[in-house]
């Protein structure tokens, strides 16, 4: 199933969050992501009836095998993203908000040519 944007977001919020946290709450979630906890409240029943979350007893937040590949996919766009633009001269800040937005939008191709980049500048 597609997921917009805005759940690729959540997603690797929860990634994210859940590597720190030993319980992730949607409190969390808004928190990280600057949203309000009603709106972060919604988007947490979405992705759990597409499968990417469930939530236990505890109110924990926590990756489907599904939400973890796409949230991880998410996550290593982002941060390759960025390390092209830091490599390339952009400031670490502008680097990762910049990074945020391409990472939706990009494609496949363009983005597996970062990589590349990336990995030959590391390599010399």
């Amino acid at each position: 199933m597609a997921i917009h944007q805005s759940g690729e977001d959540y997603l690797e919020a929860i990634y994210v969050l859940s590597e720190s946290h030993r319980g992730v709450h949607a409190v969390d979630v808004a928190s990280k992501l600057n949203f309000s906890k009603p709106s972060v409240t919604r988007a947490m029943r979405i992705l759990k009836s597409n499968g990417y979350i469930f939530i236990d007893s505890d109110n924990h937040i926590i990756l489907t095998e599904m939400g973890r590949k796409k949230a991880e996919a998410v996550f290593e766009r982002h941060n390759t993203i960025a390390k092209f633009w830091i490599i390339n001269g952009v400031s670490k800040e502008n680097a990762y908000k910049d990074a945020c937005l391409m990472e939706h939008d990009i494609s496949n191709e363009t983005f597996e040519c970062i990589k590349k980049i990336i990995s030959k500048s590391v390599e010399e």
